[in-house]
C-alpha cells in the first residue's frame, strides 16, 4: 500500500503508512503536543485524532486553546450530557444535540419533568463519566443496520433521523456503554474534555414543529479551562441582571400581555424612547438622501407571490381572507421590500433618477414561533429602520460603502467600537440562477475588501432573494447583537420586472439594495437597555432629571427649576411627597434618572441647584447659568459629519 504524504502547517510533509491518525502524528511529533490536541484539520476537513487519514492531505492540529477546539469540546460535552440522562433516566430517548453559539443543547423525550434543581445532579453524572477516561470511537455502518440498532435501543427518534438522510451509510460514536449517531468530530477520550455547566431547561418541539411532541431541551456550555468558564458564568449573571425583559417593565418602558403574544405594548416612557430613535434614524437618512414612503400593511397574496415570499417565507406571514369583493387571501407584509418595488414600478425611471432610495418604518408582521421569541429581541410586530435602494451597476459600489460608512458612525455614537462583519451566501431554499448569487455575492466581497473590513463567511446564511453583509455589535458585557444588513438583490428586479431608461434610451434592470443600521428597532432598544443597563446616555433618557424637593417649603422653587429645565429642553420631573429625601433620591436611582436636582433652603436662598448624578456622585452647586452649561452638551447626541469612512 502506497505511503501517504502529510504537509504540516510549517511547509514539512511527513511519509507516513496508509491507515496513520491524526493522533498517531501529534505523538510522533511530541507528547506534549499529542496531549493538548482535541482534533485535527485535513485539508479544510475538521476530524478526530483517532480517525484514519484518507490519503495525502494537509494537516494541522486542533489543540484546546484554540477558538475551533471550543466546538468539538462542546460537541463531545453534548454526548456526555446524554450518556448522563440515558444513565440516570434510562427510559428517556435522546434527539439531537448540537452545538450553538455560547454553548450547546440536548433535546430529550423524557417521562420526568426536569427542573434547573435537577442539574446538578446530571452534572455529576457527567463529571463522573468522564472521569472514566473513556475512549470514544468512531464507526460508519450501513443506513440499515443503524435504523435497526436504535429502534432495538428504543431511540424511535434517532431512527427517525437516519431514515430520513438521504446517505447510504452514517457515522456513530461509542464511549463506554453508550452509542450516539453523529458526523463528529470528538474528543479521542473523556479526559480531554474541558469545563463545563448546566444552564437551565426548556421546552422544544420535536424538529421545530409545534404539530409535533413537546421534547425538553437541556441548555450548557462548555470550556477548554475553569478560568474561561468562570468569565463566562460571570458574563452570564451580569447579562441576568441586565436582562430587558426584566429592567424595561421596571423601568416603566414596556410589557407584555397574553392578549398579543409576543407583540410589546409600549408605556409612555418607553414610547418615548422609540419616538427618540425613531427620529434619530430619521433624521440620518433624510441627511442621506432617503425618501420616506408609507405602504398598506395588508397586501393581496398575488404580490407576495410575485416576490417569492409565498414560496420561501409563507410559514412565517399572517395570512388572512377577508371573503368579500373576491379579495382573496392577503397577507400582513413581513418586509416592506415588494412594496417598495411595486411603487417604483409605477412611474416610468430615467438613469437620471438613480438612486433612488426609499425609506419606510411602518410595522412588520412575522410568525414568529413559540421557541425563538424573546422579548423585544425578537417579536412577532416590529418596525424596522428599513430602506431599498435602486441603482445602476455603475452606482453600485458608492451606495453600498456609504451605507458601511453610515453604519459605523451610527453604531459609534451609542458606543458600539467593537463590529464583527460576516457575509452570508446562498441558502438551500432560495431563488435565481447560481451566476446571479455569484455576481452578487462577489459585489459585497469586492466592496468589504475596498474599505478594508475583515470579515467571516457564513455559509448558507443569505436571504432567500440575495447574499447580505451583517454587523454584529459588541456590546458592554462581551455579547454580539446581529442588527445592520446590506443584501444585493439581482432577483426581485427581475421577477418584478423593473426598469429604466439608460444613456442610450435602451431599458435596463436596475439593482436594489436592502438596508438596515438598527435593524429592528424594538430589538436595538432591547440591545440598548442591556448594553447600558438601563442608564442611557442624557439625550436618551425618557426622563432627564427628576427635581427634589427636601421639604415642602421648597415646592414653589422645584416647580420653577423644572419648569426652567423643561424650557431648555430638558424631559424633567418633579418629587414633591412628604417622604424622607434617601428615599426619593433612592426611587430615582431605581429608575436611573440620569440626574437629581436637590433642592434644600440653602438653595432656595441663593437659587442655586445641588446636582447628584445616578451613580451617586455629588456635583459642587451651580447657579442656573452653570447648570445649563452642563447640561447643553449632554443633551444632544453627537453626531459625527456624513463622509470619510468609519470602517476599518
Amino acid at each position: 500500500m502506497k505511503p501517504l504524504h502529510i504537509t504540516l502547517p510549517d511547509g514539512s510533509v511527513r511519509e507516513v503508512a496508509a491507515g496513520t491518525t491524526a493522533q498517531a502524528i501529534a505523538a510522533s511529533i511530541g507528547q506534549r503536543l499529542e496531549k493538548a490536541s482535541v482534533a485535527a484539520k485535513v485539508d479544510d476537513v475538521v476530524y478526530d485524532l483517532t480517525r484514519p487519514l484518507p490519503g495525502d492531505c494537509k494537516l494541522q492540529l486542533i489543540t484546546r486553546d484554540s477558538k475551533e477546539a471550543l466546538e468539538v469540546l462542546r460537541h463531545s460535552t453534548a454526548h456526555l450530557l446524554a450518556q448522563a440522562i440515558k444513565e440516570l433516566f434510562p427510559t428517556a430517548q435522546i434527539t439531537i444535540g448540537p452545538v450553538i453559539e455560547d454553548g450547546f443543547y440536548y433535546d430529550i423525550d423524557c417521562e420526568k419533568k426536569l427542573s434547573p434543581e435537577d442539574l446538578p445532579a446530571i452534572e455529576k453524572k457527567m463529571e463522573e463519566i468522564a472521569a472514566r477516561k473513556l475512549d470514544i470511537r468512531r464507526e460508519e455502518w450501513p443506513k440499515e443496520k443503524a435504523v435497526a440498532f436504535f429502534e432495538k435501543q428504543g431511540e424511535h427518534y434517532k431512527a427517525e433521523i437516519i431514515r430520513d438522510l438521504g446517505e447510504a451509510t452514517v457515522s456513530v460514536y461509542h464511549q463506554g456503554e453508550f452509542t450516539d449517531l453523529c458526523r463528529g468530530p470528538h474528543v479521542p477520550n473523556t479526559e480531554r474534555l474541558g469545563k463545563f455547566k448546566l444552564l437551565s431547561v426548556a421546552g422544544a418541539y420535536w424538529r421545530g414543529d409545534e404539530k409535533n411532541k413537546m421534547l425538553q431541551r437541556i441548555y450548557g456550555t462548555a470550556f477548554a479551562n475553569q478560568k474561561d468558564l468562570d468569565e463566562y458564568l460571570t458574563r452570564l449573571e451580569e447579562a441576568r441582571k441586565r436582562d430587558h425583559r426584566k429592567l424595561g417593565p421596571e423601568l416603566g418602558l414596556f410589557t407584555f400581555l397574553p392578549i398579543s403574544p409576543a407583540m410589546p405594548f409600549y408605556l409612555p416612557k418607553g414610547t418615548l424612547l422609540f419616538n427618540l430613535l425613531a427620529k434619530f434614524i430619521r433624521e440620518q437618512m433624510n441627511q442621506g438622501g432617503y425618501q420616506e414612503v408609507i405602504c398598506p400593511q395588508l397586501m393581496q397574496s398575488e404580490m407576495w407571490k410575485v416576490s417569492g415570499h409565498w414560496d420561501y417565507y409563507k410559514d412565517n406571514m399572517f395570512l388572512t381572507d377577508p371573503g368579500g369583493e373576491g379579495e382573496g387571501t392577503m397577507s400582513l407584509k413581513p418586509m416592506n421590500c415588494p412594496g417598495h418595488a411595486a411603487l417604483f414600478k409605477t412611474s416610468l425611471h430615467s438613469y437620471r433618477d438613480l438612486p433612488l432610495r426609499y425609506a419606510e418604518f411602518s410595522r412588520l408582521h412575522r410568525y414568529e414561533r413559540g421557541g425563538v421569541i424573546h422579548g423585544l429581541m425578537r417579536t412577532r410586530t416590529f418596525s424596522q429602520d428599513d430602506a431599498h435602494i435602486f441603482c445602476t451597476p455603475d452606482q453600485f459600489d458608492s451606495e453600498v460603502r456609504a451605507v458601511i460608512d453610515d453604519t459605523y458612525r451610527i453604531y459609534k455614537l451609542f458606543g458600539f467600537r467593537d463590529i464583527l462583519v460576516r457575509l452570508a451566501t446562498r441558502p438551500e431554499k432560495s431563488m435565481g440562477t447560481a451566476e446571479i448569487w455569484e455576481q452578487s455575492t462577489k459585489a459585497l466581497e469586492r466592496n468589504l475588501n475596498a474599505v478594508g473590513l475583515k470579515f467571516e463567511w457564513l455559509p448558507g446564511e443569505g436571504a432567500f432573494y440575495g447574499p447580505k453583509i451583517e454587523f454584529h455589535i459588541k456590546d458592554s458585557i462581551g455579547r454580539y447583537w446581529q442588527c445592520g444588513t446590506i443584501q444585493a438583490d439581482f432577483n426581485l428586479p427581475e421577477r418584478f420586472e423593473l426598469e429604466y431608461v439608460d444613456t442610450d434610451g435602451s431599458t435596463r434592470r436596475p439593482i436594489m439594495l436592502h438596508r438596515a443600521i438598527f435593524g429592528s428597532l424594538e430589538r436595538f432598544m432591547g440591545i440598548l437597555v442591556e448594553h447600558f443597563n438601563g442608564h442611557f446616555p442624557l439625550w436618551l433618557s425618557p426622563v432627564q432629571a427628576k427635581v427634589i424637593g427636601v421639604t415642602e417649603d421648597q415646592t414653589a422653587y422645584a416647580q420653577e427649576v423644572a419648569s426652567t429645565l423643561q424650557n431648555w429642553g430638558v424631559r424633567a420631573e418633579t418629587d414633591l411627597r412628604y417622604e424622607k429625601l434617601g428615599y426619593k433620591i433612592r426611587e430615582a436611582q431605581v429608575q436611573k434618572i440620569p440626574f437629581m436636582v436637590v433642592l434644600g433652603q440653602k438653595e432656595m436662598e441663593s437659587r442655586t441647584v445641588t446636582v447628584r448624578k445616578s451613580s451617586g456622585e455629588n456635583l459642587p452647586p451651580m447657579s442656573f447659568d452653570e447648570l445649563h452649561k452642563y447640561l447643553e452638551p449632554q443633551l444632544k447626541a453627537a453626531i459625527e459629519p456624513r463622509g470619510g469612512s468609519q470602517a476599518g
